[in-house]
């Protein structure tokens, strides 16, 4: 029985956990998980992934390169929400980007900035300005909340709708699953698909940080092209995610006239 108050008291207080707002689109979402708690989950996971997998050296190109791109994207991030008056939405971050060694087409981003790009991905994006594009797409899911949106959406319907708190206390593996299919984290783990207008939202947020941190978005049309072409009886594990129709090129097409500005802006500096 005290369960069962916990829960229906957990119910009501997810009610008033404020919305959050989208930077680029202006939607409002709902969680009912605060992201505070989320991005301490995130430290504890992250650090666990990277000790359970092959983590390439600091000193591997390929790991100057990812790095050097992320904080690139990480300064263009942290300038666009403070000029939209945001930066709340970025308490607690403590970016890292590492690389994994592992023939998986993926790469994600945990809550509070914590990427990593899997080495399967880097034939496929093939130049910086792709996988710039990449980066700014997973890193858009983390900083709009979309994995927190996934996670309350299983939460609630797995466990009535109760705080994280409480959810850990009573089904701590349930949640634990959650959150790594929430984010994409481990290729052997069913994950849940990101909405339609999330993967719209990420890929226009995406293209405008890669842009503002001197990357051609173009090259985003090109990389989905690839990614289709990469289909199969074993698609990758982004295809298992991200819808890959004409829709979303088109789409990206017609994102270009937000994202190019930016970029136009980068390259003059």
């Amino acid at each position: 029985m005290r369960i069962k108050y916990l829960l229906v008291a957990s119910l009501i207080s997810s009610l008033f956990i404020s919305c959050h707002k989208n930077a680029v689109t202006g939607r409002t979402g709902l969680s009912l998980i605060a992201e505070s708690e989320l991005i301490s989950m995130s430290m504890t996971e992250y650090d666990k992934f990277l000790k359970e997998n092959k983590t390439l050296p600091a000193s591997d190109p390929r790991v100057e390169m990812v790095r050097r791109l992320g904080t690139g994207i990480q300064k263009s991030v942290e300038k666009y929400y403070a000029d939209k008056g945001l930066s709340k939405q970025l308490e607690g971050f403590a970016w890292e980007f590492n690389v994994v060694e592992d023939p998986v087409v993926n790469a994600w981003c945990m809550p509070g900035g914590k990427v990593v790009v899997y080495t399967g991905i880097l034939p496929v994006t093939q130049d910086e300005k792709s996988l710039a594009v990449v980066m700014g797409h997973e890193i858009a899911h983390a900083v709009a909340q979309h994995g927190n949106e996934r996670m309350s959406q299983g939460v609630a319907a797995q466990l009535g709708g109760a705080v994280l708190s409480v959810a850990l206390s009573t089904k701590p593996q349930l949640v634990h699953d959650l959150f790594l299919q929430s984010y994409g984290i481990g290729s052997q783990l069913g994950m849940l698909k990101y909405s339609r207008t999330h993967e719209s939202e990420a890929d226009k947020m995406g293209i405008i940080f890669a842009a503002m941190a001197g990357y051609d978005p173009r090259a985003a049309i090109s990389f989905w092209e690839r990614m289709s072409a990469q289909g199969g009886e074993k698609p990758p594990v982004l295809l298992s995610t991200h819808p890959h129709d004409e829709k979303r090129i088109n789409d990206l097409r017609g994102f270009m006239k937000d994202a190019l500005p930016y970029y136009e802006a980068s390259v003059k500096k």
